[in-house]
């Protein structure tokens, strides 16, 4: 931590014979509307109702104070106010105001952000890539996208930017960044609290308070809890599951070293421990399997039924445990040293993350998959300078960054009394008549236990810069480049013991050991190494012909970092297939333009964009259909292109009313990946020679294609559609004596049709589905504000996730979205 003191205090006295720069204020908290926030209030927090002039939203993302609509880049932008109104306390809820970003979650560490459908592949998260969409805290670069479910904490500003982010961020990102600021410490005593309860039993409760400790330090500290029954009862256990408990705190100490120099230590603890995350019965969906091996006929086999064949009754009867405790925490120090034309900020970072898993890997109330987790632990350290200068028509950004990450991750897999008899084969006669028949003897995959020990150490260091040339006063040039350098070694070893301790081998053995082996084959690939240098590159010109009109068009060449295979890779024949170890980075082209304007004396805002991105060996999950712990690893598919529109309009009529519409409008689509892993349906059957299509899909004993060409098809996660709209009406109004504003607010969203599998299956399809949320209450001029809220208004049924489930049983499993929810707020500020 002392790096980033020390050498900002010898810039400081090296700058000390040059003429002082005063440093400015740090401006007004400035609250969200325009382009992409739902409809708020304007101006400044302390001039919220004083004028119906849109205000001018600060931001910054190209790494200096800038109004939103002269920064040629889409931008959403939500505020503090927002976030409290529409209840959007995490990134799953801020999905619903912004239509252009994408959440999915099985786990907190199986989770996935995209903006525009690019960023990580849907599924089960792998450590030995990269994300494609980078999220900051503070300017700290957060590795683990489990940070994006936690609460946010004493937050006032989120930007999300959308499209590539190499030559202004430290860590390159293909698809975009979420940089969140919390609010800093202040020099005026502050403090503001409420606390929410509802329905489900849901508590929330968040604080902040802030002050000065002397002329020149000032201290902030703020909290926040929230708790809420599980929405899936489990009928074996008697509880509800997939529940809320997330507690965070946070506290940051602001010294003002001098007129030029501020010093700012934060630390933060996150922690969620729930009764999570289960994912229930869907539906059943035919594969090529033999007849006799499909879910139902398994079932009765072992006279099983799940509790409810609709996902929507909110039941399960999953018999193996459920845990997912995740806690992130770290501590930063930022220093900002006003130095000759610009500034200079150094931001150096620790933070860990642990994650303490459990999980039903069988999906039902059997015992075929008793025990599945994968605890991890990880410790990440970040230090980046970067010089924000201007000179006489232009102005710059040039930045060094390092970034190093430790993931030791130590996994079980155990199987069950019903694992033989799901699993294995049984005789053409019955088990009646061949009790002694593999399939027949629960021992054989009774007890049999898979301990992996999977290791990653990450370096990756960079130099960036980026230029904004002011080639007129209208017309702005803005070339900018990166120089990376990745370095990763990884290993991955899995190690099987039957139910007495007898390792089972690689390859030959017994035909005990065999079967053994199919449920959970053994592997190991140490010291596998993935190095490369890259290069990032991109230009915006920017033309304004008026104040409130700016058009700009954006070619940037991109990548995102190879990386190592580390959920394993296939064994074949006994042979470990390291060749599929190392995964190739994307290679990305991304082409971009865009208009912002606002009229009707700023009133109205309407930004509207259009964007081609297409990448070549697009990393991907490919799910392995048989039920080991290899349950998915990665493959580059040849190219997958992403093209839409984007609209982002607000208008402002009066002090009354505000109104907005987000839109967007994405085509997604593998454009060559003629090597792909097949759906559910042309899974499962004999093997179809080389190059052949295969039987029918569905059929029962059909064969199955080897791999699948799904060029054409959809990219999983991504809606042809997706609106974000609402707006809310306020009267003055007086209640005990305190002058105020009653209001009526509405947010909602509607999406249409997505896939949720990487090779689009017709079991895997997700509808698309409208939620609506509605607000009511009166805020008083002194800070006070009460509110009743309804969420899901129409008590809509809606999936967020479908998977396919290991063994082309056919089974599909997924996530129920939340019931409709209810309940009052009370929030007061000082």
């Amino acid at each position: 931590m002392s790096i980033t003191l020390a050498l900002l205090l010898a810039a400081q006295t090296d700058a000390a014979t040059a003429p002082p720069t005063p440093q400015a204020e740090p401006a007004p908290a400035q609250v969200v509307v325009g382009a992409s926030a739902p409809g708020a209030p304007t101006r400044t927090e302390e001039d919220v109702q004083r004028s119906s002039a849109a205000a001018d939203v600060v931001v910054t993302a190209r790494r200096r104070s800038e109004q939103v609509q002269n920064v040629p880049i889409p931008i959403s932008v939500v505020g503090v106010k927002e976030l409290d109104n529409t209840g959007s306390f995490n990134v799953a809820r801020l999905q619903q105001l912004q239509p252009t970003l994408q959440f999915y979650s099985t786990n907190p560490r199986n989770s996935s952000v995209n903006i525009r459908g690019l960023g990580a592949p849907l599924g089960l998260t792998n450590d030995g890539i990269d994300q494609g969409v980078g999220v900051y805290i503070d300017q700290v670069y957060l590795s683990r996208v489990a940070a994006a479910t936690l609460d946010f904490l004493d937050v006032q500003q989120i930007e999300t930017l959308r499209g590539p982010q190499g030559t202004l961020y430290g860590k390159n990102t293909v698809a975009g960044a979420i940089s969140i600021t919390s609010k800093p410490p202040s020099f005026t005593f502050e403090g503001r609290a409420e606390v929410t309860a509802g329905n489900l039993a849901f508590k929330q409760a968040k604080a902040s308070i802030s002050g000065p400790l002397s002329d020149t330090v000032a201290v902030r500290l703020g909290m926040s809890t929230t708790d809420r029954r599980g929405t899936i009862y489990n009928v074996r256990t008697g509880t509800n599951v997939n529940s809320q408990d997330n507690l965070g705190v946070r506290a940051a100490l602001l010294w003002k070293a001098s007129d030029a120099l501020n010093v700012t230590l934060s630390g933060d603890y996150s922690r969620q421990d729930p009764d999570c995350c289960a994912q229930i019965f869907v539906r059943v969906g035919t594969t090529q399997r033999a007849l006799n091996r499909q879910f139902d006929a398994l079932a009765a086999a072992l006279n099983y039924e799940p509790p409810s064949r609709n996902a929507f009754d909110r039941v399960t009867d999953l018999d193996a445990q459920l845990q997912a405790r995740n806690v992130l925490g770290g501590v930063s120090l930022r220093g900002e040293l006003q130095l000759g034309e610009g500034t200079l900020t150094s931001v150096t970072a620790w933070r860990f993350w642990d994650w303490l898993p459990a999980n039903d890997r069988d999906f039902t109330g059997l015992p075929i998959t008793t025990l599945s987790q994968n605890p991890t632990r990880q410790d990440q350290y970040t230090q980046e300078f970067r010089y924000a200068g201007e000179g006489n028509g232009f102005n710059y950004v040039a930045g060094l960054f390092a970034f190093y990450q430790d993931i030791h991750t130590t996994g079980t897999q155990r199987q069950g009394t019903a694992a033989s008899r799901w699993l294995i084969n049984p005789p053409a006669n019955g088990c009646t008549a061949s009790p002694t028949a593999l399939a027949c003897d629960p021992s054989v995959l009774d007890g049999l236990t898979a301990s992996n020990d999977i290791r990653l150490k990450n370096f990756s260091g960079a130099v960036f810069g980026k230029l904004n040339w002011d080639v007129t006063d209208q017309v702005t040039l803005s070339p900018g480049v990166r120089l990376n350098y990745d370095d990763k070694v990884g290993s991955y070893v899995s190690i099987v013991r039957d139910a007495q301790g007898n390792l089972v081998p690689y390859s030959g053995g017994t035909a005990r050991q065999a079967a053994q082996r199919d449920a959970i084959q053994p592997q190991a690939f140490e010291g596998e190494a993935y190095r490369a240098w890259n290069v990032t590159y991109d230009v915006t010109a920017s033309y304004k012909p008026s104040r409130d009109i700016l058009l700009y068009g954006t070619y940037a060449h991109t990548f995102k970092s190879g990386g190592l295979n580390l959920n394993g890779v296939p064994v074949v024949n006994g042979v470990v297939q390291t060749q599929l170890a190392q995964i190739a980075p994307e290679k990305v082209d991304h082409f971009e333009i865009g208009a912002k304007s606002q009229f009707w004396d700023r009133r109205i805002t309407l930004n509207i964009t259009g964007f081609w991105t297409q990448i070549e060996d697009y990393q991907a999950v490919v799910n392995n259909q048989s039920t080991s712990t290899l349950r998915g690893y990665l493959a580059n598919a040849g190219k997958v292109r992403v093209r839409g529109v984007e609209a982002d309009f607000s208008v402002r009529p009066s002090e009354r009313l505000n109104l907005y519409v987000n839109a967007a409008i994405t085509d997604g689509r593998y454009v060559d990946f003629k090597n792909a892993p097949c759906p559910p349906e042309l899974s499962g059957g004999p093997a179809a020679p080389v190059g052949s299509a295969g039987g029918p899909a569905g059929v029962p004993g059909a064969q199955s294609p080897v791999v699948c060409d799904i060029s054409g098809q959809w990219l999983p996660g991504i809606s042809r559609a997706a609106f974000s709209y609402g707006g809310e009406y306020n009267v003055p109004a007086a209640l005990f004596g305190q002058q105020g504003q009653a209001y009526l607010g509405i947010d909602a969203n509607s999406r249409t049709k997505f896939s949720s599998n990487a090779s689009r299956s017709i079991y895997t399809d997700i509808n698309g589905y409208t939620l609506a949320n509605l607000r009511a209450g009166y805020r008083t001029d002194s800070g006070v504000n009460v509110f009743g809220w309804v969420r899901n208004v129409f008590d809509n049924n809606y999936y967020e996730v479908l998977a396919t489930t290991p063994g082309n049983t056919g089974l599909i499993a997924g996530n129920v979205g939340d019931p409709r929810t209810y309940g009052v707020t009370i929030g007061a500020s000082f």
